[in-house]
């Protein structure tokens, strides 16, 4: 039998709020994280709507003479994965630090420190770049600090697969523990790239809603009316353990993690095929690896971007891995409330399915008043859904036609 690997620990940093309970009571309650942007002046721009993260006090999480260097996607990292790491109660030490991994993912890294510091050195010249520049930017510097934060000396990886980042990288962590290259993770995804580069060039790509007068009903998926996704930030990080070392120390366990799917469309650089090849072979995969048939599962953390073509396309990607059954899920798009946090999605969604198992609380698709006739499944429209989840999957699929998928189930000892 191969090591089985659980969920003890879960952090959060969303629009919602800081910290899991202010989250999951505003996902619970199918409040939106929309508003307008307060990062830069959107005179110009067409799109002035983000699901921005407010009141994040960084000092609560990590010192402030740390964090005055640190891009916010690593400080949204380093935050959740403090509180998943006190959640978990695991104790990190000497003995076993070699045993602890990290494993994040993000889509862009630093993309508003690049803009920034771009214009100093041709405003101000190239002298005027601070030298942690570069250690700002790079994408592994969430695994990095997170490591050094924690003291975690395993594994430590970063991975980089647009908005399938932090399934990647909670699928690799878990795939380490299975193969013993380490007995716990801490893992998960963050991103915020709130900057006129990024929301300017997703806008060119015709990818972000334009509803501005009503920027709490503008993500919308699976609806008629939806126009492009909500660009959002945020962290999301859980502590996951081989489940003999999770029993030893007597932690609490949310789920357990029981398979992991991913799969290429090679097919276009961001839109994905009509027939949703790659994410069914992805879903497929998932199940096939967590010994689960279609009708095992009850809930699909969708994908559900608020795009119109991805969630017609994810709809019947959905319908021919579970046939019949197809009809009897439990499907929502928490992006209706968070917005689409690109690389960090992933990891944030990770910890949403493994409360909805923990808790038996569905959270809503909001926003979903006008039904695409092509999204015709249960999507938990606008309202949650007291319901047991007995296993549960989590879609991310991204930019390059990159898929990947969770599946979790309730914890049964």
């Amino acid at each position: 039998m191969r090591r089985r690997v659980v969920v003890t620990g879960v952090g959060l940093v969303t629009p919602l709020g800081i910290g899991v309970e202010q989250t999951w009571e505003g996902l619970c309650a199918g409040r939106s994280g929309v508003g307008l942007i307060s990062r830069f002046d959107t005179s110009d721009y067409a799109v002035k709507i983000a699901a921005e993260v407010k009141d994040f006090a960084v000092e609560t999480f990590i010192d402030k003479k740390v964090a005055k260097h640190l891009e916010l996607f690593v400080q949204y990292a380093m935050a959740a994965a403090v509180m998943a790491h006190a959640d978990s109660g695991l104790e990190i030490s000497d003995a076993n630090a070699d045993r602890i991994g990290v494993f994040t993912g993000n889509g862009i890294g630093g993309l508003p420190a690049i803009e920034k510091y771009h214009s100093v050195a041709l405003e101000r010249g190239p002298k005027r770049i601070t030298p942690f520049f570069i250690p700002m930017v790079i994408s592994n510097m969430s695994a990095g600090q997170v490591s050094i934060a924690l003291g975690a000396k395993g594994p430590n990886l970063s991975v980089t697969t647009a908005c399938a980042a932090g399934t990647h990288a909670v699928g690799e962590a878990f795939r380490s523990i299975i193969h013993g290259d380490c007995d716990a993770a801490v893992t998960g995804g963050s991103e915020s790239t709130i900057c006129s580069l990024a929301v300017g060039g997703f806008n060119a790509m015709k990818a972000l809603s334009k509803r501005n007068d009503d920027p709490q009903g503008a993500s919308r998926p699976f609806d008629r009316d939806r126009d492009g996704f909500i660009i959002a930030e945020g962290g999301g990080m859980m502590v996951i353990e081989e489940l003999e070392h999770a029993r030893k120390r007597g932690a609490r366990i949310y789920a357990e993690i029981v398979g992991y799917g991913l799969s290429g469309d090679a097919y276009h650089m961001a839109a994905p095929p009509e027939d949703g090849d790659g994410a069914v072979r992805c879903m497929e995969m998932a199940l096939k690896d967590g010994g689960l048939n279609p009708g095992d599962i009850d809930y699909i953390n969708a994908h559900g971007t608020s795009t119109p073509l991805n969630d017609v396309v994810e709809t019947g990607a959905i319908k021919r891995v579970f046939g019949d059954h197809a009809a009897r899920l439990a499907i929502s798009s928490t992006k209706s409330m968070t917005g689409h946090m690109l690389g960090g999605a992933g990891g944030i969604e990770s910890v949403f399915t493994a409360l909805t198992i923990k808790n038996g609380i569905i959270p809503p698709t909001i926003n979903l008043t006008n039904p695409d006739p092509g999204c015709d499944l249960d999507y938990v429209p606008n309202v949650a859904r007291e319901s047991e989840v007995r296993a549960a999957i989590s879609n991310s699929f991204g930019f390059g036609g990159t898929n990947a998928v969770l599946a979790m189930k309730k914890f049964d000892g």
